[in-house]
């Protein structure tokens, strides 16, 4: 049998090119930017909102993710029946979601209705009826999601890492107390939704094939929703020294681990350096972390780092599951990673196999869906970035060098500044942290 050659390399990674956007603001403020996108009959219609976990008070957590839920029961003249039998005649649903810094509402619908499916969206964040009568079901819904969220070991280790990492924050406020949840009422709700849901703290994204006259559809759907308040100015304290926090987990198989620190923001210049010395440590199935304790010892079966951004800020974390009886190896052995590419750079075909992965996932990303180009609008937008952020993208990635890689890691992946946590049996754990519980280790 005749044995296979080695394949030819692969040809350069190919730049995103962004269709040209319409841009354009209504007169109570809200912002819109609507986008051309493939040949498919789709329509994506999605309105960020500055509304979310940031506007939570310490006893309001997951009052925004209430909100959401009954902005779904029905506006002034729409029954929830009528919202969801709509959006179902369109092709699609409505979707609404809450996360830490906006509120989403929107989703896919076919082209031909781009039209209706605005004006569906402006009723919903318009005119949300927030019926009284469904408060009491969905805060049980919740309450059976706070009960599940509680025996998840990952869960809550994400919990106290992010209570660590921002000290008396809302982005460190993870869950809310079971009374607090218990105790939320209409007014509260109501509440929320007048104070945090307006045009002025908008942005409308529409992306996909383009029907009919959508910038008409969006000024008469949205003309007359009141401008209102825009966002207050916000700014979050980032934890940066070192710190041990531990849950105990009886009977635990497993540790779960959790380590990590602030990044400059996306604005930064080391940003897209630091996104590829992510990917080569711990980001990618190819990852230095990943390749040590996954593939090489078996410790864990899915570690994997990632730089989460919250607006105008980052932080880098590396997470893992960890057989319980080598919880302290598996530190070990991601902080010698640390300080082996904080140390020396990688080498030039280790780094070029990183920078192909991410310069082909992010054409993927952009171009397998007209949501992937809302996302990506979204997040150079909210961060304050340029849009040329996206078309200079492959090529920045592209001309990262070793040293660059070796010196963002050197720079700001500082062992001593790290906040770490670890959920699992501290009866068969407790002396393997030992030497983690200082800022004198793995400086």
């Amino acid at each position: 049998m005749e044995r296979l050659g080695t394949p030819p390399p692969g040809g350069p990674p190919k730049p995103f090119h962004l269709s040209p956007t319409t841009d354009f603001a209504l007169p109570n403020g809200m912002q819109v930017t609507i986008v051309p996108y493939g040949v498919v009959p789709k329509l994506a219609v999605r309105a960020y909102v500055n509304a979310g976990a940031i506007d939570e008070s310490a006893n309001q957590v997951w009052l925004s993710k209430l909100t959401a839920m009954l902005m779904k029961e029905g506006t002034r003249t729409r029954s929830s029946e009528q919202v969801a039998r709509d959006a179902a005649n369109m092709g699609g649903q409505l979707e609404i979601n809450a996360g830490s810094d906006y509120t989403t509402v929107g989703g896919v619908v076919l082209s031909d209705f781009g039209p209706q499916f605005i004006a569906l969206v402006a009723d919903v964040l318009a005119n949300a009826s927030l019926p009284a009568t469904e408060i009491a079901r969905l805060k049980a819904d919740l309450a059976r999601q706070f009960a599940i969220d509680k025996t998840e070991p990952g869960t809550l280790a994400e919990e106290l890492f992010l209570k660590t990492l921002f000290p008396d924050h809302p982005y460190g406020r993870m869950m809310p107390s079971e009374s607090d949840l218990a105790g939320y009422t209409i007014d509260n709700v109501q509440a929320f939704y007048r104070g945090n849901f307006s045009p002025s703290r908008t942005h409308l994204y529409i992306a996909g094939k383009l029907e009919g006259d959508l910038r008409h559809a969006v000024e008469e759907s949205f003309a007359s929703w009141p401008k209102g308040a825009a966002a207050p100015e916000r700014s979050a304290r980032m934890a940066n020294t070192r710190s041990l926090g531990s849950l105990d987990r009886p009977g635990a198989a497993q540790s779960n681990l959790l380590l990590g620190l602030p990044l400059p923001p996306p604005t930064g210049p080391d940003y897209i350096k630091l996104e590829v010395m992510n990917a080569l440590l711990g980001g990618s199935f190819a990852s230095r972390i990943t390749s040590n304790i996954r593939e090489q010892k078996g410790y864990t079966y899915s570690p994997i780092s990632q730089i989460a951004t919250r607006a105008h800020l980052a932080y880098w974390v590396q997470s893992a599951a960890v057989t319980t009886n080598v919880t302290g190896p598996s530190l070990k052995e991601i902080f010698y990673e640390i300080d082996r590419l904080r140390k020396d750079p990688p080498s030039t075909t280790e780094l070029e196999g990183i920078q192909n992965y991410l310069a082909g996932l992010f054409v993927l990303l952009n171009t397998i869906s007209p949501d992937g180009v809302i996302s990506q609008l979204q997040f150079v937008d909210s961060q304050g970035l340029d849009r040329s952020y996206l078309s200079t993208y492959v090529q920045k990635v592209m001309d990262v060098k070793p040293s660059d890689v070796q010196s963002v890691a050197e720079t700001y992946i500082v062992p001593s500044k790290m906040t770490m946590v670890v959920v699992g049996d501290q009866s068969k754990i407790a002396d393997q942290l030992k030497p983690y519980e200082t800022t004198d280790e793995h400086r």
